[in-house]
């Protein structure tokens, strides 16, 4: 399947800006192993049955809505030809992607699905993303209108958060444990030196970020949310409605239950581990009010020098807003401050971008600002008026006029001189940048900008209005994500292996062709008994299609047996008997 194939066939995925398209990866359904879909199969039989009575009642809904049958794992042409219906969209990627890009896919209202799935031994839980997790989780709460809309306004406002260096080193932290963990045949030693990884970074007292704050929300509500009473809360969040073990622990008293507020964004959680405490929401419009009280406390809505620090601190692509409307987007080096924390000057370094209302404005973007970009903030020393709030009578009087040599001081201290040969106006007709020729900039004792460094295109503006992670305008930066070199790793199948999956698939075309051969299942229980012992699944399996006589009993004795013999298959055993649909009576 091609990449445009991939998402022709909902218009939503054709708005993507490229540097989202980068993460879709084709879902290659026939990669799926018979196995793969018994594993999907027992979870969803599982979950459906379980949840319709501690579930939100828009689950049970959204499955029907969304397309996802219990039967097989769904398809993303599917899934997408009926998320159209309900204004979202889906795209298979390769497990954990950046935060920034995973919230900007939700802005667009594009559901993220790592494509692939669980191994059998972590039918319960996985901390890494799986097909079972996003579309049986995430897709069917998406079908109730107001949580849709919450989580689309979450995926807006967490796009724009300030990451720190330390989120990128957990998130690639993370990223390779979850691979690790899904991969077959790996090194225990492996993983728990990358388990251990995970904790030390998990465990550093470090400030908060906005992303990590906001990835605090999401984990707390759309990942682990409870909703309604208090004492009698249902589920909506996807971790809980994905995992058969997390969605019976979390109703136990043991789980401390807390009404949600804002608070939630302070408090951590560790995705190796049961969360010995989760948030109830009264109903979905309470998110939304909660986020926009959040939202408030960012340096998307707050500016200042604050914001433009943290810039500095996460060594990725950012933007601040001026005053005027002008927006700088690039890599944020350094900032010099005044004596009230005011920022005075601003550099960045590398290729940098000069919007306005997120378009770029033409003839500022990377190709012209390669080498990075500089400027100063203020009003002029002994001048009330800010420049860009002077009419074409104080701009002449000041010399603020085309082909004019311009020599004048900031309040700050801040020197500038040079030919004024042009400038830019915004909308509303107030200058916002202009540009020197032969122009010196200075400071004190330090030189901030001469000639020979070429143009100096100048900011107009007083302020520093917003500051946030990526580019104004998203075309001005062909990858403004880092996409990780850690990737899902891919193995040989044994040969045993491959005889296994032949048993799964049979088992699984007799059921879905009705043709059951119980001469064909004795040949196969003798076979599997002395080969797979071990393998409990395609002993439920099998046992759906079986007729009341010795096989059965044998197939039962062998299931009690293992659930005797391997404790922590009891549970998953005991409950799967118990699930089996009388399928021969129903044929």
């Amino acid at each position: 399947m091609t990449q445009t194939s991939m998402y022709d066939n909902n218009p939503l995925l054709e708005q993507l800006p490229k540097h989202l398209k980068q993460f879709i990866k084709p879902q290659n359904y026939e990669d799926y192993t018979p196995i793969n879909q018994a594993v999907w199969r027992y979870v969803l039989r599982k979950n459906v049955a379980y949840l319709s009575k501690v579930a939100h009642h828009s689950y049970i809904d959204g499955l029907k809505k969304t397309g996802i049958e219990i039967e097989q794992i769904p398809s993303m042409y599917g899934m997408n030809r009926i998320l159209k219906e309900i204004g979202w969209a889906a795209v298979a990627v390769d497990g954990f992607i950046p935060p920034n890009a995973f919230m900007e896919f939700q802005a667009y209202k594009v559901l993220v699905i790592a494509s692939d799935i669980r191994q059998l031994e972590n039918i319960e839980y996985t901390p890494a993303p799986d097909i079972i997790h996003e579309s049986a989780g995430h897709a069917p709460i998406i079908a109730n209108p107001d949580y849709a809309e919450y989580l689309r306004r979450l995926g807006a406002i967490g796009a724009k958060a300030i990451l720190s260096k330390h989120d990128i080193d957990l998130y690639e932290a993370v990223r390779k444990l979850s691979i690790l963990k899904e991969a077959p045949n790996t090194d225990p030693q492996e993983i728990e030196k990358a388990a251990m990884e995970v904790e030390q970074l998990q465990n550093e007292e470090v400030e908060l970020s906005e992303m990590a704050q906001i990835r605090n929300l999401q984990w707390w509500t759309v990942e682990y949310g409870l909703i309604g009473d208090i004492n009698e809360p249902k589920i909506y969040g996807a971790g809980l409605l994905s995992s058969i073990g997390e969605s019976q622990w979390c109703m136990k008293p043991e789980v401390q239950k807390i009404p949600y507020s804002v608070e939630a964004a302070k408090q951590s959680f560790d995705i190796t581990k049961p969360q010995p405490q989760l948030f109830v929401t009264p109903d979905f419009s309470y998110l939304m009010e909660v986020l926009e009280s959040f939202a408030n406390t960012l340096s998307l809505r707050k500016g200042g020098s604050q914001g433009i620090q943290k810039l500095i601190g996460s060594h990725m692509i950012g933007t601040i807003e001026i005053n005027t409307g002008l927006q700088v987007s690039g890599k944020f080096s350094r900032v010099i401050l005044n004596d009230d924390n005011e920022v005075i000057y601003f550099f960045t370094e590398g290729p940098t971008a000069l919007a306005f209302r997120e378009k770029e404005l033409i003839g500022h973007g990377i190709d012209y600002h390669t080498n990075g970009f500089s400027s100063p903030l203020g009003k002029l020393k002994n001048i009330n008026l800010p420049i860009e709030d002077m009419g074409p009578y104080d701009l002449k009087a000041y010399n603020f006029y085309d082909n004019k040599w311009l020599s004048f001081e900031f309040e700050s201290g801040i020197k500038v001189e040079g030919l004024n040969i042009t400038g830019i106006r915004n909308i509303q007709g107030k200058l916002m940048l202009i540009q020197l020729k032969d122009c010196t900039v200075s400071y004190k004792n330090e030189l901030l900008f001469k000639p020979s460094y070429g143009m100096f295109d100048m900011v107009i503006g007083s302020s520093i209005i917003a500051a946030y992670a990526g580019s104004a305008d998203h075309r001005s930066f062909p990858n403004v994500y880092h996409a990780s070199t850690i990737k899902t790793a891919s193995t040989k199948k044994s040969s045993q292996l491959t005889l296994l999956e032949k048993h799964y698939q049979s088992i699984r075309e007799m059921r879905t062709q009705k043709t059951i051969n119980q001469n064909q299942l004795e040949s196969m229980w003798i076979e599997i008994k002395t080969a797979y012992p071990e393998e409990w699944l395609l002993q439920l399996e099998m046992l759906e299609l079986t007729e009341e006589n010795e096989l059965k009993k044998s197939i039962e004795q062998s299931l009690l047996h293992l659930s005797e013999k391997h404790p922590q298959l009891k549970n998953l055993i005991i409950e799967g008997m118990q699930q089996l649909t009388p399928f021969l009576a129903s044929t």
